[in-house]
């Protein structure tokens, strides 16, 4: 049984979520934005990286076949390739 942090959580975990933070209000990214923050698209473009995911629809599925870790990921909003292509969209 696993005992340990996953890969993933290790990583995170050398992110310094004040500076994070700090940037994301300083060019105001999650001005009127309502479910899908920066924090949370920060996370599945990187968990997007990490595992070589090609498009919007493979990381969509890669995410929903495991709905029980995306919590323990940091990840809170609900997960659509619609959500995330308008978040991309939004930040551009």
């Amino acid at each position: 049984m696993h005992d340990g942090q996953y890969v993933f959580t290790q990583i995170m975990n050398l992110i310094t979520w004040r500076r994070f933070q700090t940037c994301v209000a300083r060019y105001q990214d999650d001005y009127r934005v309502r479910q899908f923050r920066c924090a949370d698209y920060f996370r599945v473009m990187l968990l997007a990286q990490f595992t070589y995911r090609e498009s919007l629809r493979d990381v969509v599925s890669c995410l929903r076949a495991v709905p029980q870790k995306l919590y323990h990921m940091g990840i809170h909003s609900p997960i659509s390739r619609s959500t995330i292509s308008d978040a991309t969209q939004h930040r551009e």
